[in-house]
């Protein structure tokens, strides 16, 4: 089952269509783990389906060098500069879907299969577990005040009563300078932004723009 399905490391149609056909079927499952139950980028499942192929292809094309492969993926892989970053979680997808493109292009499909249900399990667990997941509770505020208000310690009373802890993250002009964006994370008590809470807020900024968001993977501020 382990062993490499290129005999003698001659290359057939059959061979070459069971190496192909299991690394896009691996791919399409890759995409299917990597997308259970979080956001992700719209075309990241897209990614993940047409990865490995394309690597089993490029590593066949090469005879098996693996260095020789590495640098023709690589080249390819300066095309993720121009594209919006991802997240961790896309880019061991990514990775996944590579290794398993290099496992079925030097003929070992049942060791990529192997891999993958390895991978597959553990994302899979990590994500029921919430792993690593920040508590609900954490939020990002995001408040506009006038730019004669001096925003030093302006809200921290109400800071003080309605979170666990709070930090000022960015700040920043606004409207031509007349206006200043304050960024803050904070931590609320409770896994509700109170409305009482906001209110307060409004009063206190001249009801100007408020922006309250749990916190992601991808900062929203």
């Amino acid at each position: 089952m382990f062993n490499c399905v290129i005999p003698n490391g001659v290359m057939s149609v059959s061979v070459f269509l069971i190496c192909l056909l299991g690394a896009l079927v691996l791919g399409v499952l890759t995409a299917l783990v990597f997308s259970f139950r979080t956001e992700h980028s719209g075309n990241l499942p897209f990614a993940l389906v047409l990865v490995p192929p394309i690597v089993t292809l490029v590593i066949m094309m090469v005879n098996g060098n693996i260095g020789a492969g590495l640098g023709v993926a690589g080249a390819f892989s300066l095309i993720r500069f121009r594209s919006a970053p991802g997240t961790a979680r896309e880019l061991s997808g990514l990775f996944t879907g590579t290794a398993i493109g290099l496992a079925c292009g030097m003929g070992y499909v049942g060791i990529a299969a192997l891999f993958f249900l390895v991978v597959a399990l553990t994302v899979i667990a990590l994500t029921l577990l919430r792993f690593g997941e920040k508590s609900r509770s954490y939020r990002h505020l995001r408040i506009t005040i006038p730019e004669n208000l001096d925003y030093d310690g302006l809200f921290d009373d109400l800071f003080e009563k309605y979170t666990a802890e709070h930090e000022l993250h960015k700040v920043k002009t606004t409207n031509m300078g007349t206006l200043y964006e304050l960024s803050y994370h904070i931590h609320i008590k409770g896994s509700d932004v109170p409305k009482e809470f906001l209110d307060e807020l409004r009063c206190r900024n001249g009801n100007l723009n408020i922006v309250c968001g749990r916190e992601s993977d991808k900062d929203m501020l």
